[in-house]
C-alpha cells in the first residue's frame, strides 16, 4: 500500500505528531522522551513567537492506515538573509525503518521548499539555536539527553541515500568530576578576575536571577555565538519565552554568570541536573506524578547535562570560559556528581574543546546537520 501524506491541520493531528516518538522508540532504553509542553510550546503557531517571523507546516505518514512517520518544514527569513544561502530547514523528523516512508516524507517537505523559492533544504533544525538540533550520527547505545536529539541508527543512512550531505558535525562528550580542583588552577582563577576587574554574581534565588540577568544571559548568548553555524539573533518575544522556558526551574547551583563592575553580564555557563532518567519514567509529562522524578532527579543528581558557556567577544581569550568550568566543577564534587555531558560543540570548534584538556573525558556521541541542494 502506498504512503499517504497528511498535512497537519487540527489539533488532534499536532498531538499525534507530537506524540509520534513514544511509538518509534517503544523499548529503547536509550531514548529520551522531551517534555510534551515544551514540544506544545514549540510547534504551535500561537504559542511560539518564531512565528512572528518564520513560516512553518508539518507532515503525518500514514501506511496501512498506521501512523508511521513525520517531518517538519521551517522558513526562516532572518537565517536566510543572515547566511545569505536560500535554505528551507527540516525538523522534528521520524519514521519507521522504511524507505518508502522516509522518501514520501522527504519528497514532501521539498518539494514545499522549493515552491516557497528555497534553493536547499538543512537540518534536522529547529527555529532558533535553543531548538534540538542535529541528526546524531555516532553514540546509538549512549543514553540521550533533554537538550539533544535521538534517533536510530538507520536514520541517515537513510537520508544519505537521498542526497544529504554533511554540512557540520557536532561532538559531545562525557566528562568525569575530579576529586579535587588543583590550588594552581583557583590562583589562576582568582588573578583572572583580579586583572580583569570582573566578578562572579552571587545570585539568592530563580527570581533575582531572572530579574537581574534573565535578559542579559540571551545578550552574551546572541554576542558568542553570532558566528557558529545556524544562528540568527533572537527577538525580545523569544527571550522572554526562553526565560520563562529555561530558567524557572534551573538549578542554580549550575548557573554561573560572571559581571563588571555595572553588574553586566560579561559571561555565562548553564548546566542542570541530568533529567534523562526521570524524563522516562514521567514519560515526558510532568502531571500528574512527573513532577516528583523530576524533582528527585534535580535534588540529588549524580550527573549534569552542560547546556551552555559563552563569553562576550570583548572579553574573550581571557580565561573566563575555563573559570566558569571550574566554578561548575567545585559545584559538583560537593554535590556527588560522578559524571557531566556536553551539549553538542562544533567539530571546529577548539575553544571549547580546549576546556576538557584537563579533565577525563570520552567523546562519545557524534551528530549530523545535513543540507541537499534542491536546484
Amino acid at each position: 500500500m502506498a504512503v499517504e501524506i497528511k498535512k497537519v491541520i487540527t489539533r488532534r493531528d499536532l498531538r499525534k505528531f507530537i506524540m509520534l516518538p513514544f511509538k518509534i522508540y517503544k523499548g529503547n532504553q536509550y531514548w529520551v522522551p522531551p517534555l510534551i509542553m515544551d514540544e506544545y510550546n514549540s510547534l504551535r503557531k500561537d504559542i511560539n513567537p518564531s512565528f512572528d517571523f518564520a513560516e512553518a507546516e508539518y507532515w503525518l505518514a500514514y501506511k496501512e492506515g498506521k501512523l508511521v512517520g513525520r517531518i517538519a518544514g521551517i522558513l526562516n527569513p532572518p537565517a536566510v538573509e543572515k547566511w545569505g544561502v536560500k535554505n528551507a530547514r527540516f525538523g522534528w523528523v521520524e519514521f519507521i525503518d522504511d524507505e518508502e516512508v522516509a522518501k514520501a516524507l522527504f519528497d514532501t517537505v521539498e518539494t514545499w521548499a522549493k515552491e516557497h523559492g528555497m534553493e536547499g533544504l538543512q537540518g534536522p533544525m529547529g527555529f532558533i539555536d535553543t531548538d534540538n538540533e542535529g541528526m546524531l550520527v555516532e553514540g546509538f547505545e549512549e543514553l540521550g539527553t533533554l537538550p539533544m536529539i535521538y534517533n536510530h541508527a538507520y536514520y541517515p543512512k537513510m537520508i544519505e541515500s537521498f542526497g544529504y550531505v554533511k554540512d557540520v558535525d557536532w561532538l559531545e562528550f562525557e566528562v568525569q568530576s575530579p576529586e579535587s580542583i588543583p590550588e594552581k588552577v583557583l590562583r589562576v582563577n582568582n588573578l583572572v578576575l583580579k586583572r580583569s576587574g570582573l566578578k562572579i554574581a552571587q545570585v539568592k534565588n530563580r527570581k533575582e536571577l531572572v530579574a537581574k540577568y534573565g535578559k542579559q544571559l540571551f545578550d552574551v548568548v546572541d554576542d558568542a555565538y553570532s558566528e557558529l553555524y545556524g544562528t540568527v539573533p533572537l527577538t525580545e518575544r523569544q527571550v522572554d519565552a526562553l526565560i520563562k522556558q529555561y530558567l524557572g526551574f534551573v538549578s542554580l547551583r549550575y548557573v554561573k554568570v560572571v559581571v563588571d563592575a555595572n553588574d553586566r553580564a560579561a559571561a555565562i555557563a548553564v548546566a542542570l541536573p541530568s533529567l534523562s532518567r526521570a524524563l522516562q519514567k514521567a514519560r515526558g509529562r510532568i502531571f500528574p506524578i512527573g513532577w516528583i522524578y523530576l524533582l528527585r532527579a534535580l535534588k540529588n543528581p549524580k550527573s549534569i547535562d552542560l547546556y551552555l558557556i559563552a563569553t562576550r567577544k570583548e572579553y574573550q581569550g581571557k580565561g573566563l570560559n575555563a573559570l566558569l568550568m571550574t566554578e561548575i566543577t567545585r559545584a559538583a564534587i560537593e554535590d556527588g556528581v560522578k559524571t557531566a555531558e556536553t551539549s553538542g560543540e562544533l567539530e571546529t570548534n577548539e575553544k571549547v574543546q580546549q576546556l576538557w584538556r584537563y579533565y577525563d573525558t570520552r567523546q562519545h556521541k557524534r551528530r549530523r546537520a545535513y543540507v541537499k541542494k534542491l536546484t
